[in-house]
């Protein structure tokens, strides 16, 4: 009896619309924070914007690294059903990984927009084919060795394994 497939990626739309709620919650969160610094007298703004960048990083450590080792996702993950497996063997993600997907995250999503304009400056875009676009069948990790899949999925995959071993 051959071993079950690994669940496959969640789609590029799911995956940026809970990257946005994991933003929009931190900013929520930190803003809130931050409006209690900004009525203390000396509060200045190189003070408060110093505040801001340091609770913007806790707070995004805690929600990409800590909630992700303790329940498979962040919080925007969490709301939008996806969940993150190690590859190859779809176990929990050590926290070696999880720094790393965090450190890559912080360093890619801001330099989104500029590598869009060079990619549409350059070259038009690439012509769909029937059923869909081209980079629809690319696997869906990261430089991390983990990958982001439905939580259906993974219940099956589990359920899939815990039958051929019992």
């Amino acid at each position: 009896m051959r071993q079950p497939r690994l669940p496959r990626g969640t789609g590029e739309t799911r995956r940026y619309l809970a990257v946005g709620l994991d933003c929009y919650l931190c900013l929520l969160v930190v803003g809130l924070l931050v409006h209690s610094c900004l009525g203390a007298p000396g509060a200045g703004a190189g003070r408060t914007a110093a505040v801001l960048v340091a609770q913007l990083t806790v707070l995004s450590f805690a929600n990409q690294v800590l909630l992700t080792m303790a329940v498979r996702a962040s919080a925007g993950k969490l709301i939008m059903g996806v969940r993150v497996i190690r590859l190859p063997d779809a176990g929990r993600p050590e926290f070696r990984r999880l720094v790393l997907r965090w450190l890559y995250g912080l360093l890619w999503l801001p330099l989104q927009p500029w590598h869009h304009l060079r990619r549409t400056a350059a070259a038009p875009p690439p012509r769909e084919r029937l059923g869909g676009c081209p980079r629809a069948a690319a696997q869906h990790t990261d430089l991390a060795g983990v990958r982001q899949v439905h939580r259906s999925d993974l219940r099956y995959y589990r359920e899939a394994v815990e039958g051929r071993a019992g």
